[in-house]
């Protein structure tokens, strides 16, 4: 009986919910974040040591790549040659039948290939329906071209892997609830908010604020920056750790980063011995520590 039981009540809460959530159509935000994050950011054999490879890179253009012509400003996911796609893209049962039909009739996603790359575009049909616009093969964007004509690129795909690694799920929720949460964190997700994206890092237990829309609430890169050096910048009572290690060995002009001299530094600081405390180092471009911030910043 006892078995019975238990096999029912699984069968209500993960069997029956599965079923709903598959038979929910992609929405646009759901389009965003897959190609934003791209394939598997857990531990995968791509990347076993999660740091970040096989991600696509997020750009915003003024720009045609192809032309040079100006055009308004625009988010496009840049998918370099060998990168792989998110499963709304090689999986049909992913996106749901309007948002598939149209990302294939208008988008030509069915043209995308891995082994050349691709850029993609979240669009909408007269009807508001989200769907997938393959760039590469409407509007002659090549991935190269268009990571050289972008104004901005943001490794927020690479950044989630780290934000998975380094644990940051296990306090910070990216699930505001049905409650006085909304006043605070912003609007809860819809369930088809998260179709094609793995994991999905809800998080289990809420230590520290909700960041699903924090890049909303506080877009500072510099603040940011503080923040995962040192939360006590900022925040002189977080229990937040210290993320310094993320910087690696040299800062963003290549200068040595000390951080010996710097917790030297930072402790008079602390102490009342200095007036300001040590500025921190910006974050190289290939840092672990600059991905991290582009992916919490574009959290909106």
């Amino acid at each position: 009986m006892f078995g019975v039981a238990l096999s029912v009540s699984m069968f209500i809460t993960i069997v029956l919910p599965g079923i709903d959530i598959s038979s929910m159509s992609s929405t646009k935000t759901a389009l965003e974040n897959q190609l934003t994050y791209g394939w598997e950011s857990g531990f995968n054999y791509y990347d076993p040591f999660l740091q970040g490879k096989d991600k696509p890179i997020k750009v915003v253009l003024t720009k045609d790549p192809a032309t040079g012509e100006p055009i308004d400003q625009t988010d496009a996911y840049v998918f370099p040659a060998g990168t792989h796609f998110p499963d709304g893209i090689t999986h049909d049962n992913i996106l749901g039948d309007d948002v598939l039909q149209a990302s294939i009739s208008l988008g030509k996603i069915d043209q995308a290939s891995e082994e050349a790359g691709a850029v993609f575009l979240v669009q909408a049909t007269d009807d508001d329906v989200p769907y997938i616009e393959n760039a590469t093969a409407t509007r002659g964007w090549q991935p190269d071209a268009t990571l050289n004509a972008a104004d901005q690129q943001l490794l927020a795909g690479a950044g989630k892997t780290l934000f998975v690694r380094e644990g940051c799920w296990w306090c910070h929720t990216l699930l505001p609830e049905q409650t006085q949460d909304w006043q605070t964190f912003g609007r809860p997700p819809l369930v088809g908010d998260f179709n094609g994206e793995s994991p999905t890092t809800f998080g289990s237990d809420r230590k520290a604020p909700d960041l699903l829309h924090v890049g909303s609430r506080n877009s500072s890169r510099e603040w940011m920056t503080m923040h995962f050096f040192n939360p006590r910048l900022v925040q002189p009572h977080s229990i937040m750790p210290r993320y310094d290690y993320l910087w690696g060995d040299k800062d963003a002009n290549g200068n040595p980063i000390d951080l010996a001299a710097w917790d030297e530094h930072y402790f008079e600081y602390a102490e009342g011995k200095r007036v300001y405390p040590p500025e921190v180092p910006a974050p190289a471009a290939d840092s672990e520590a600059r991905k991290l911030i582009d992916f919490v910043l574009n959290l909106k």
